[in-house]
């Protein structure tokens, strides 16, 4: 994919994204992006994550049931999930990637592996641990 030119816009954007390590939504972002640049638009930020996503400058996490989050960290690492409020954190030093070309499904071509792990964050734990509750 051809580079775009990085507009003010798109610039500020990925700034504040690589500033935060909690994987904003695109709502979250854009409340922090319209801090610096008050007549930004929540369309002009969706399309700019969209645009940096394709020239691979941040990562798109996806996840089925929950929201999309955004990750300025575009150097190889993996996520874990806190299945009680869906906060992500970076694990940077998780095993060797599994690779894709030991992998064969039928009619499909496997291009790529995710590994997201799950868990419970520290707040979750010690809010359930408060209450008494063993659903931890």
């Amino acid at each position: 994919m051809p580079k775009t030119r990085m507009t003010n816009q798109r610039r500020v954007i990925l700034e504040e994204l690589r500033k935060v390590d909690t994987h904003p939504t695109v709502d979250e972002l854009y409340t922090i992006v319209k801090a610096r640049m008050p007549h930004i638009s929540l369309g002009t930020v969706y399309r700019n994550l969209d645009l940096l996503t394709e020239t691979g400058e941040v990562l798109k996490l996806d996840s089925a049931g929950s929201m999309r989050r955004y990750d300025g960290r575009i150097e190889p690492h993996r996520h874990v999930r806190c299945r009680v409020c869906g906060r992500i954190g970076d694990i940077f030093d998780a095993e060797e990637s599994p690779s894709c070309s030991n992998v064969s499904v039928p009619g499909f071509t496997v291009t790529a592996v995710r590994v997201e792990y799950d868990g419970i964050c520290d707040e979750c734990r010690a809010a359930a641990e408060a209450q008494g509750s063993q659903a931890v």
